[in-house]
């Protein structure tokens, strides 16, 4: 495909590189496989050292807003990053339809529903333009339909969905959201993926001698139920202890519990660890958990599938897309300690449960979960039909 004809796709997103979650990873994994396309991210400006255009892979990077230098993870939940936030709908459409009049897109596409706003407005100027609306959330259906931002904006939240061409999901979990919404389209679910070779690559060898190592990599909030993990601890041999990769606006209270349950020895809290990181961590451990009490999909379980560790996770979200109990990994009950700690004592006790666990999920994760094979996805199910897409009269008739 020469120049001339690449497709040209505008992305929406509220964070992009250096700021580095699921949903941004997707982004990078999935631009740079598709050289084919040319395109371009409108996104906040979360520090000040970062400029306002630059090139990362094969996506030009323009960020909006103000931000101060260096900041912490505390910072970019207060003012003024959260006014900015909330002002980056309208922020990123201006910047979209300037860069429309000289880049001439054939389609945009907003990362998560908040994203979605901006669409919105850009699709009120540009109602040809196809809108292609990508749902990562974490958070579970009922919270994000109950908070008081969203109950005073309802009928524009549900414009997000109604208004999008196409809807991408990486879990069916995240398309039944899509419907409840309204939406009426074409859903098509592709999961997140991950990078088989550089998980896998690393040479296993478990955890600390005499040592049984808990891991997670979790943001440090409610709904992935770190506090549950540590809530197990003293329910399992003094043996066993649990790191923590992974920060977030929690992890003074986790730290404040572990010295109440006595446990604080038996947890190391590693903060936040870069991406290239991980493998060696999960690598370095023995069983990876997370009793999250929401999940949109759970990249961090497919991750730790890859680097074949037994994975122990609760039957919620998008999360029983992948993990079935006894074939794939050990499902524990929500809010039960009792229960994690019951199927960490199975898999120290039977050995052979997690190796057989564990091959059975690498194969499952190298089939289905490869970015080459997600790619190809997204190339064939969503970019390479945008002509076909953006017109209202025909959006609700598709199957």
């Amino acid at each position: 495909m020469t120049d001339k004809k690449k497709k040209r796709i505008l992305i929406f997103s509220l964070a992009y590189h250096p700021f580095i979650g699921g949903a941004e990873l997707a982004l990078r994994h999935i631009t740079d496989r598709l050289p084919e396309y040319e395109f371009d991210i409108v996104t906040l400006r979360l520090d000040a050292c970062l400029p306002e255009f630059e090139r990362v892979g094969n996506v030009g990077v323009y960020r909006v807003g103000i931000a101060k230098r260096a900041p912490k993870t505390e910072d970019l939940v207060s003012f003024p990053w959260y006014i900015m936030k909330i002002f980056y709908p309208v922020r990123a459409c201006m910047k979209a339809c300037l860069l429309h009049r000289r880049r001439r897109y054939d389609a945009v596409w907003a990362m998560m529903a908040y994203a979605g706003f901006a669409a919105v407005l850009f699709k009120w100027w540009h109602p040809n333009i196809p809108y292609i609306l990508t749902l990562q959330e974490g958070d579970s259906v009922e919270h994000m339909t109950k908070r008081l931002r969203i109950r005073l904006v309802a009928p524009l939240f549900r414009r997000v969905f109604q208004t999008a061409d196409i809807v991408q999901t990486i879990s069916r979990y995240l398309a039944g959201f899509a419907r409840s919404m309204g939406y009426r389209g074409r859903i098509d679910v592709i999961p997140n993926g991950v990078d088989i070779a550089k998980f896998h690559s690393v040479g296993r060898r478990g955890g600390m001698q005499g040592k049984t190592v808990l891991v997670t990599v979790s943001r440090l909030v409610a709904k992935n139920a770190v506090d549950d993990i540590i809530r197990a601890l003293p329910l399992l041999p003094a043996q066993v202890i649990l790191r923590v990769a992974g920060d977030g606006p929690l992890r003074g209270m986790l730290k404040t519990l572990a010295v109440e349950l006595g446990v604080l020895n038996r947890v190391e809290f590693l903060g936040n660890i870069a991406h290239e990181a991980t493998p060696e961590i999960l690598h370095s451990s023995d069983i990876f958990i997370r009793p999250s009490r929401s999940e949109g999909m759970g990249t961090a379980f497919i991750e730790a599938m890859a680097a074949e560790l037994p994975v122990i996770g609760t039957a919620v979200g998008g999360i029983t897309d992948f993990l079935k109990d006894g074939e794939t990994g050990l499902v524990c009950e929500t809010d039960n300690p009792e229960s994690i700690a019951e199927q960490v004592r199975r898999l120290i006790e039977e050995p052979a449960l997690g190796a057989r666990l564990a091959g059975a999920a690498l194969a499952m994760v190298e089939k289905k979960y490869d970015w080459d094979t997600i790619a190809r996805d997204m190339d064939k199910k969503i970019f390479s039909t945008i002509e076909e897409e953006g017109h209202d009269d025909r959006k609700n008739n598709r199957v």
